[in-house]
């Protein structure tokens, strides 16, 4: 780990226009990334100029922004650390067209693998999946570890089945790498907040902050008791890198996220009462459906700790 500290290195971000690569770019404009020698950020993705229209204050001096569509690309530039981010997670996506979107993830992996072994010998890569990849968390299970049996993707909602599909397709194309002799790692990541989140979607934490931002009532209509955990989006940029750094060829997997958990029903109560708007919940909760979405992560801290940094 200290010979990965000690010179500078280039971080390519691909699909770095979602809110992962927003908040790696907020961090690497805060100087929160010096203390990993990262020097340059690249971020490839379709729709470069967009976002260089609405997003000019992540623009600056090392920072670069590539056009390009990995799951058809035929050439990558360098990196000494790759994270690859690249796949939707808006949940309307996946209900227009929930398939396709399958194919996309698995597309954007099959080609970066292929193109890997070509450009990134000798980089750490570290491939951003999804804690959706367990299926249902177990209602008595209070936190998910990374030795879990996955449970048939059945048990989740319909619009997560294609989604979830796709993430572990696309995490055995990664571990086929690492035995290829390349350094990989997967980060199973759950729910995060931070600036970048977006408030229009499907995130429960971003939506409740839109709308108190924006004075409404924030309003929970789930009738059974929903616990989610959230990691701040600097600790997330921290943990990816971090995790990319201890890459392997025997392809080591952290769940990525928080394990102190809350009912999201209080989480809309401590947000309206931080922005002074009105709440409206469920006093009446189905204590036998429990939905959680919660990791264990055990083995991240582990690493933190190890890694002291």
């Amino acid at each position: 780990m200290q010979k990965e500290l000690e010179k500078n290195k280039i971080i390519l971000v691909i699909g770095g226009t979602g809110f992962f690569g927003k908040s790696i770019l907020d961090s690497f404009q805060k100087g929160l990334l010096q203390k990993f020698k990262i020097s340059e950020v690249i971020l490839m993705a379709r729709n470069t100029s967009k976002f260089i229209n609405d997003f000019p204050e992540l623009i600056g001096n090392n920072v670069h922004l590539i056009k390009g569509d990995i799951s058809v690309s035929e050439n990558i530039p360098y990196a000494d650390i790759v994270i690859h981010a690249a796949s939707s997670t808006n949940k309307s996506d996946y209900i227009k067209n929930s398939a396709n979107q399958k194919t996309n993830i698995e597309k954007a992996t099959e080609n970066y693998c292929a193109l890997a072994t070509r450009f990134h010998k000798s980089a750490k890569i570290v491939y951003c999946s999804s804690g959706a990849v367990y299926g249902q968390q177990p209602f008595n299970l209070e936190k998910i570890a990374e030795n879990q049996l996955f449970q048939d993707v059945e048990s989740l909602p319909i619009e997560k089945r294609d989604y979830a599909t796709g993430k572990r397709n696309a995490e055995n194309g990664i571990i086929e790498l690492g035995k290829e002799g390349l350094s990989v790692s997967i980060a199973r990541c759950f729910a995060f907040f931070g600036k970048y989140l977006p408030k229009d979607q499907h995130f429960a934490y971003g939506n409740f902050i839109g709308q108190a931002e924006r004075g409404e009532d924030i309003i929970v209509t789930a009738k059974n008791p929903v616990y989610r955990s959230y990691m701040s989006a600097d600790d997330l940029v921290d943990s990816l890198i971090m995790i990319a750094l201890n890459s392997n060829q025997s392809c080591p997997i952290y769940n990525v996220g928080s394990d102190e958990a809350i009912l999201i029903h209080d989480l809309a109560k401590k947000i309206a009462e931080d922005y002074g708007v009105k709440y409206k919940i469920s006093k009446d909760l189905d204590w036998n459906l429990i939905d959680r979405y919660v990791p264990d992560c055990e083995k991240l801290k582990k690493l933190k700790t190890k890694s002291n940094i």
